[in-house]
């Protein structure tokens, strides 16, 4: 970390701002939650970030020891970047951080978001309450990656892959995804502009997309 500035205090929060507080850092890791990626899938995930700056914060996190590379065995062969051990205790922080900020205005249009940010955002903002008596198994067919979601007990689990026999499957893109979750859009109509794709237990998949509503946003204060 020879070169890097630090806030030189000794508190906990600034000691781990030194190591992940330089921009774009977490956003990096935000990346790597689910699980390991190629450079050119960080790029993909993070469309305005240039190859110099990543390549430049994977240095950082990896001598802070937050991210780790490796080579996955033939025929692949391909590197990856990974979340080491102690990378993989941002993953709570980073989702108070997610439910924090998602009472916050979002950014212009025309700013797409990304699968991970789509998956993770289910994680922050699962309500058990919501899925009382609620028990299935959801398959999200994101473009070219598959997720398999199961709610059991009150809990919620997502993770990559396909599921054998879901309850329901459902094809679509994150914007749609975001869009059924948080932003009103009825199943019906994103279904009739050609946006997703249903298979299975329509009823479950509509049950399943109520479990993750937006935290009351904080009022806004009034001038006196």
């Amino acid at each position: 970390m020879a070169g890097r500035r630090s806030y030189g205090d000794p508190c906990g929060i600034a000691r781990a701002l030194d190591a992940i507080g330089e921009r774009w850092a977490l956003l990096v890791v935000r990346e790597l939650v689910l699980g390991p990626k190629r450079f050119t899938d960080l790029r993909a995930g993070l469309p305005n970030l240039t190859p110099d700056m990543l390549s430049q914060r994977l240095r950082d996190l990896t001598a802070a020891g937050v991210v780790a590379r490796r080579r996955l065995a033939p025929p692949a062969g391909s590197q990856v970047y990974e979340l080491t051990e102690r990378g993989r205790e941002l993953e709570d922080v980073l989702l108070a951080l997610g439910r924090w900020g998602s009472t916050a205005p979002l950014p212009p249009r025309g700013h797409d978001i990304g699968v991970d940010s789509t998956i993770l955002g289910l994680r922050t903002l699962f309500a058990p309450s919501n899925a009382d008596g609620f028990d299935a198994s959801v398959e999200l067919r994101l473009g070219e990656q598959t997720f398999r979601a199961r709610v059991e007990d009150g809990s919620f689990e997502v993770v990559r892959g396909a599921t054998e026999r879901p309850d329901a499957a459902l094809t679509t893109g994150p914007g749609s995804l975001a869009a059924l979750v948080w932003q009103g859009r009825s199943l019906a109509d994103a279904e009739r502009a050609g946006e997703v794709e249903v298979e299975g237990d329509r009823s479950a998949l509509a049950r399943f997309l109520a479990l993750f509503p937006l935290p009351a946003a904080d009022p806004q204060p009034t001038n006196r």
